[in-house]
């Protein structure tokens, strides 16, 4: 039984890395220095609303975030007034009213993300058969998780030579595959920063990249700090232990 055991979980251990690897195709991803990194790292709210404004700008056009409310904002440093605006610029259907009848009105904080698209029918003919996955929680459905995002949008290169790219495919260096539907989102100077970062393509991939961390994570700063608590309690809890135990070991030896 024990062999059986040792040998499942040996099973196990090799096959994780061939699923990894499976998943990103063999493909060295890019390793990005994030703010986040590490068991104290923090998210930085400049990069969070810039990212924002990258994905508002050009990446809501074609993928939804239905996980994430308007009001969620507030976690980047928007006030209440300014995500009521950020809201307002979109509209839905509601109702019925006092007359039975839907209607159409301003979205409100508590609103979700509105989503590009009616339906996934209409989401695929819009793309030419390809469903554009919601952002939410992209992140963390991919191997690499901002490191993945950030070298899919900077991998789109020219082909190599005999390499081969169907209508309405595109050759991305990071995608499996090398063969994408989505064309290069992104271009340099296509959205105006305010703070005057640089207006790149790889400053742009960056902040986006970090903003659908937060999206996937939302509460990755909390859970970082009460683990920090909970390895300080843990280590002052031992201490406490072995000063008890020689205390009654001392008394047992007299």
């Amino acid at each position: 039984m024990k062999n059986f055991f040792l040998t499942a979980i040996a099973a196990f251990c090799l096959a994780v890395p061939s699923v990894q690897a499976a998943d990103t195709g063999h493909i060295e991803l890019p390793d990005i220095e994030w703010s986040f990194d590490g068991p104290f790292g923090t998210y930085d709210r400049a990069a969070l609303q810039r990212g924002f404004q990258v994905y508002k700008q050009v990446c809501s056009a074609c993928h939804s975030m239905d996980h994430l409310a308007y009001r969620n904002l507030s976690a980047l440093g928007y006030n209440d007034d300014e995500i009521k605006a950020i809201a307002a610029d979109y509209s839905r259907m509601d109702g019925p009213d006092d007359e039975g009848e839907m209607f159409e009105r301003p979205m409100r904080p508590s609103d979700n993300f509105k989503n590009p698209y009616a339906n996934e029918k209409q989401a695929r003919y819009a793309n030419n058969g390809a469903l554009p996955p919601d952002m939410s929680l992209i992140t963390k459905a991919r191997v690499g998780g901002a490191n993945y995002l950030y070298g899919l949008l900077t991998g789109y290169v020219e082909p190599p030579e005999g390499f081969e790219i169907s209508e309405g495919q595109h050759y991305n260096a990071v995608m499996a595959g090398h063969k994408i539907a989505m064309a290069a989102p992104l271009s340099d100077d296509v959205v105006a920063y305010e703070d005057g970062s640089p207006t790149t393509v790889d400053q742009y991939a960056r902040d986006v990249s970090h903003f659908l961390m937060w999206a996937a994570e939302p509460k990755m700063e909390d859970r970082k700090r009460m683990g920090v608590m909970v390895i300080l309690f843990l280590l002052a809890f031992a201490g406490i232990m072995y000063k008890v135990k020689k205390k009654i070991w001392a008394d047992v030896k007299k």
